[in-house]
């Protein structure tokens, strides 16, 4: 754990790693609790009604031991399992099994529509899926398209082949032959967005839930205390709420509170953390900005302990909005798929500095490069956020894709750094501040989007011709997805259609990454081999944002 000292330096440099040669992050975050306090409640599922399911660590334990042995039938050691499900006990039970069995855990976005199912589950070669009636469905329409998914299990009724969650549990042992994983040996496999291509598969180690925990420890201020109970809107689908929510807090034996609203509004997640006393949160930028709308916003009394955010920067009026109503500073982190919780603030430690992200989280070595130059960049100029390898956070390689690898990595002398494609600078404070993007990912409402997907999915639509997507700034959600569409011959620009092409993206990939914004040009900018001029797009996109405003 992350010792608290009296300053941000002495307690980085009173930290030290304590990685050990076998760890498996199943067995760490269940049974070494059920072990300890047998009743202690891991899971509170919240239901739509309100009504709640509580799952101790030993129920998890012995659920997770009957999934496990399940698997063992239907897979192999290393078989990448997905789990297409919502917050729920289920879902943790899955994530505990798959690791604890030496499987590769696969989260699912359940708002993946059917492109984009097929995308991640046939480039990770997945055997299983766990899934709900609804990813049924959706795995129905592509399963022909994927001949090494071999078994689909559904926590609702469904009928056969789809094998029965509860009734191939209930057949099998409460008890597991568990056989010792490395720290090095593969746990997770999360596909991150980028710029060019389909998304990439960045494949975790077991170590990187031990590396996120300086990160979350720091960003709610010396996380766990006394009576904590933690809750996030983020989908557990999601690194931000995986690995910087669920998994650590069952770490450290704290109740996760699962409960991600169909649709999020200000006072259902208000009148949550009031009914289930949530005493630590992690609210990404847009929850808190529309938290922040809300009129009776402000009248609300909650108890929490600690609130982290991440995804863009905060500014000085949302950190003071934060105080007023939640009683305690919103402590921004920073990090990616590939390398997350690796900068934080912590107003337990220092006072927040607005429009700054905050400072390397202890254990984790972070430089500003000149990429050009192949060194580190002047104190205060603008470079190449940079992590220093190895760390326990980092993934070990992106799946089936070594030269997409070999690229995340400059060597600077005898080091050899993970550039992590964002701009930024070290304040007179030695903190890091962020400046911009150095690719075209968007990031829109805390979920980093690439445009390369949504432009081939566009592509598909009879009357687009060419497509070029970007983020035009949105008060709300930070950025909203832009396509500017250069017609086919015989298509009309029209109100109509634009809602046509909109709608095809949102029912092929996922309702986050459809284009909120459509607009038609006469000629699509681009270089002289074709590529888009994405840059000009932005423009556009800025100009027509600015004008708004006005």
């Amino acid at each position: 754990m992350l010792g608290q000292k009296s300053s941000y330096a002495q307690t980085r440099d009173a930290f030290h790693w304590d990685i050990p040669q076998h760890y498996n992050i199943g067995v760490d975050i269940c049974d070494r609790h059920a072990a300890e306090s047998a009743d202690a409640i891991a899971i509170i599922d919240v239901a739509e009604d309100g009504s709640t399911r509580h799952c101790s660590f030993e129920a998890l334990r012995q659920s997770s031991n009957r999934l496990a042995n399940a698997l063992g039938r239907l897979s192999v050691k290393g078989d990448r399992i997905g789990v297409l499900l919502p917050q729920s006990i289920e879902t943790a039970q899955a994530h505990v099994a798959i690791t604890k069995s030496a499987r590769i855990s696969l989260p699912l976005f359940t708002l993946f529509g059917p492109d984009a199912l097929l995308h991640r589950l046939r480039d990770s070669g997945a055997s299983v899926v766990i899934t709900n009636a609804d990813g049924v469905a959706k795995i129905a329409q592509i399963r022909a398209d994927l001949p090494d998914l071999h078994h689909i299990i559904c926590v609702d009724p469904a009928p056969p082949p789809t094998l029965d969650f509860a009734r191939l549990c209930a057949a099998e042992s409460p008890e597991f032959a568990f056989t010792p994983t490395l720290a090095e040996d593969p746990a997770i496999l999360i596909y991150t967005s980028g710029t060019t291509g389909n998304p990439k598969g960045a494949l975790h180690a077991h170590r990187v839930l031990l590396g996120h925990l300086p990160g979350v420890e720091m960003s709610h201020d010396f996380f766990p205390q006394a009576g904590d109970r933690i809750w996030t809107p983020a989908d557990w689908a999601w690194i931000g709420g995986l690995l910087d929510v669920m998994m650590p807090a069952l770490h450290h034996g704290v109740t996760v509170v699962a409960c991600r609203f169909r649709k999020f509004s200000a006072q259902a997640a208000f009148d949550l953390m009031r009914a289930q006393k949530i005493r630590n949160a992690f609210l990404p930028p847009t929850a808190l900005k529309m938290m922040r709308l809300w009129p009776e916003a402000e009248d609300q009394r909650l108890d929490l302990r600690s609130v982290a955010s991440g995804g863009e920067t905060l500014g000085k009026e949302l950190i003071a909005w934060g105080q007023r109503v939640f009683g305690c500073t919103i402590n921004e982190f920073y990090g990616q798929t590939e390398c997350n919780m690796i900068v934080s603030s912590c107003a337990a430690l220092e006072p927040a500095e607005p429009g700054v992200m905050g400072f390397a989280v202890p254990g984790h070595t972070l430089a500003i490069l000149d990429e050009a130059a192949g060194t580190q960049a002047e104190p205060g100029a603008e470079g190449s956020i940079a992590v220093l390898a190895p760390d326990p956070v980092m993934f070990l390689r992106y799946w089936n894709n070594p030269e997409a690898t070999a690229e995340k990595f400059l060597s600077v002398g005898d080091q050899r750094w993970l550039l992590t494609g964002d701009k930024g600078r070290v304040t007179p404070s030695g903190r890091i501040a962020f400046i911009g993007r150095d690719d075209d990912v968007i990031s829109s409402s805390g979920y980093r989007i690439g445009p390369a997907e949504i432009e081939d999915c566009l592509l598909t639509h009879p009357a687009v011709h060419l497509a070029g997507v970007v983020g035009k700034p949105d008060p709300v959600r930070g950025a909203v997805v832009a396509a500017y569409i250069q017609l086919s011959q015989g298509f009309t620009p029209s109100p109509a259609l634009a809602d046509e092409i909109a709608l095809h993206v949102k029912d092929k990939l996922a309702a986050y990454e459809f284009p909120r914004v459509v607009r038609f040009i006469d000629e699509m900018p681009a270089t002289t081999t074709g590529k888009i001029i994405r840059a000009q797009l932005r423009l556009m996109a800025q100009e027509e944002a600015d004008n708004e405003q006005q």
